[in-house]
């Protein structure tokens, strides 16, 4: 099933019994593989069956330093690198990644739990357009020229220096890749943390850069949890930082990188609307709902889990929802025909079966789901079967908080003014979505809509040429699209005088 199509100097070492994806070391530094002794032992975990895929170690103190050293000095010479040259590397490293898509998705698959009909083409395949993005328009990354009468001044982007990227786990190699690639393109090096829950395409990534053609040190990995992130965050030689992550988790980040005076980056959580207006295509409409509650089991930080509809169609809707949910295909992510895998792990499902519980007590209408269900071979796996709730009020927990499984809340509205003040309504604004055939009001209520990025007639597309992030308490700053260059450069301006030197002294 899981099988390495490259040989023997692959990234794997060949293990007996359950071990499938051994990495050679459990850090990438400076070039190279290599293990801590002084690290703490962890484990990479398949959710479907809990079988255990590899063994790892944390990194020690030691080890975080050896990395931002390594990236602190290769940092010079890469900054110096033709714009062009920086660009062919990750172009290259972009190829790579396609040519070993198959190889790349099924360890991903492995290690999150998410069904390969999905990792195929939303992980690996799109952090490579990221790359492919950014290494095009590196060369054209410029300044601009500024006339002051006989004197003018000119502008440089200018790299930060060693940034700290920090990934979560539900797209380990896609989130690498958004955080790596304007930061390489730039001239700034990097230090990446994966989650501790999926550890192991980030390494992949790392050599994929080194078979690339990228100088050692100007990407490394290192492995670990909070304590790994706290000592990276708040290291005196790194000088940017990017998360995506949980608020809690952003809050401490920011908090820490603030003592250091450190620029940070942060994409964090989200509850966002997706409004559905009388004149929708309804078909189309449940279907982007779906996408925005089912897809990667409901764990994805954009998910529209607060869906609007408005009072009319409501029952239509809810039919069509419901004939459309019960028909997704639970089953072993390695399986093809599945469409939906297990939750990441058991502490996540428990917390996602305590927000059903609390839906019904009070309460919200079951419409279908709400339990667990068992997969014939994966028995020790959490399958959350795909749950809607109707009838759900503003004020109750499941539409307020962060679920991050696949829970949908339905709630009614009548006219557009009221669902634009209930939307907005929340300490969220990552992402928002309008389905209406009135273009006139889909613009209007897009404007009005207080997320980071909103899809009319769409629901979670993230193509990489346009910018993403959030307002409020989802985040600061964006990545993608061009504005991303802006937050891994500083601008530095430079004044030329013509003229004779206008002095009173």
């Amino acid at each position: 099933m899981f099988q390495d199509s490259y040989g023997q100097s692959s990234f794997f070492r060949k293990t007996p019994h359950t071990m499938r994806a051994q990495p050679h070391g459990s850090h990438f530094i400076n070039g190279e593989f290599l293990e801590d002794d002084s690290g703490k032992a962890f484990s990479s975990a398949y959710p479907a069956t809990g079988e255990i895929i590899a063994s790892l170690t944390t990194a020690s103190t030691s080890t975080v330093d050896k990395a931002v050293a390594a990236a602190r000095a290769a940092q010079p010479a890469w900054a110096a690198m033709l714009p062009a040259e920086r660009g062919r590397i990750l172009r290259r490293a972009a190829d790579i990644i396609r040519e070993r898509n198959q190889f790349l998705s099924e360890l991903e698959t492995l290690d999150t739990g998410k069904p390969l009909q999905e990792t195929l083409v939303a992980d690996a395949a799109s952090g490579a357009d990221c790359l492919e993005y950014f290494g095009g328009i590196a060369a054209s990354i410029t300044g601009q020229t500024i006339e002051l009468g006989g004197s003018f001044a000119y502008t440089r982007r200018e790299p930060l220096g060693v940034c700290a990227a920090i990934g979560a786990w539900n797209y380990p190699i896609q989130i690498a890749c958004w955080k790596a690639a304007p930061a390489l393109a730039t001239g700034n090096t990097v230090v990446f943390k994966p989650s501790e829950l999926t550890p192991l395409t980030a390494l992949k990534l790392a050599e994929t850069f080194k078979d690339a053609g990228l100088p050692d040190g100007v990407f490394n990995v290192i492995q670990g949890a909070g304590e790994t992130g706290a000592a990276l965050t708040t290291h005196s030689d790194v000088d940017k930082v990017s998360l995506t992550g949980s608020v809690p988790t952003g809050q401490r980040v920011m908090a820490a990188a603030a003592d250091g005076l450190k620029q940070v980056t942060l994409e964090l959580g989200g509850k966002s609307p997706l409004v559905i207006f009388d004149d929708a295509d309804l078909d189309n409409a449940v279907g982007a709902a779906m996408l925005a509650n089912f897809y990667s089991s409901g764990q994805i930080c954009s998910n529209g889990t607060r869906v609007f509809v408005h009072s009319s169609v409501l029952p239509t809707f809810l039919d069509k929802l419901k004939s459309r949910a019960v028909a997704i295909t639970l089953g072993d992510p390695m399986d093809m025909n599945t469409q939906m895998g297990p939750l990441v792990s058991a502490v996540s499902a428990k917390k996602v079966l305590g927000y059903i519980e609390t839906g019904l007590a009070e309460g919200a209408e079951l419409i279908t789901g709400g339990h667990c269900t068992d997969v014939v071979g994966c028995e020790t796996g959490t399958f959350v079967q795909p749950t809607v709730f109707a009838g759900v009020t503003d004020d109750m927990t499941i539409a307020r908080e962060e679920i991050f499984g696949p829970v949908m809340s339905v709630l009614s509205f009548e006219t557009e003014d009221e669902v634009i003040t209930r939307a907005n309504s929340t300490e969220f604004g990552l992402a928002a979505g309008v389905f209406t055939k009135d273009i006139t009001r889909a613009h209007r209520v897009a404007a009005a809509l207080e997320a980071g990025i909103v899809w009319i007639n769409a629901y979670n597309l993230t193509p990489v040429e346009i910018p993403f992030g959030g307002v409020k308490r989802s985040g600061i700053g964006r990545e993608n699209g061009l504005a991303a260059i802006g937050f891994y450069t500083q601008e530095k301006s430079i004044y030329v005088e013509m003229g004779d030197v206008d002095s009173p002294y």
